[in-house]
């Protein structure tokens, strides 16, 4: 069912010297700022050879990564990201497992406009996991 990790998620309190850390001191390509409103965050993706990371800033009051960074105001991994093949499949899947899907289990559009799931961290092992459609 998981096919490859498509992306690390990080949380952190200052976007702006997030992606300057990676584009001057580790030398990586930085993508330009993304708003998400949708998921309440606003994004930039970092490109690596067989992956990617992603930095996540919270876009809104609400958004889920404000209240990640009231409890780890440093920031750091909020998610890790692998591809499926077929989301409802996988979703499917996943229910009769007795796997829990954040939200009310619909995919939703991620921010490579494909649909994304995520799973109840405490049904993983403490790891918040997002499946995207590849």
């Amino acid at each position: 069912m998981i096919g490859r990790l498509n992306h690390v998620a990080i949380a952190v309190p200052d976007l702006e010297s997030a992606s300057e850390t990676y584009r001057e001191i580790l030398g990586i390509k930085v993508g330009e700022p993304q708003d998400e409103p949708n998921h309440g965050v606003t994004v930039v993706f970092i490109e690596l050879p067989n992956t990617k990371v992603e930095l996540l800033y919270p876009l809104g009051e609400n958004s889920p990564i404000a209240n990640f960074l009231q409890k780890n105001p440093a920031g750091g991994i909020h998610h890790i990201c692998y591809e499926v093949d077929d989301i409802m499949a996988a979703k499917d899947h996943l229910l009769k497992s007795g796997a829990r899907i954040l939200g009310d289990d619909t995919p939703q559009i991620g921010a490579h406009g494909k649909p994304v799931l995520f799973l109840h961290p405490k049904d993983t092992h403490g790891s918040l996991i997002e499946l995207e459609q590849a």
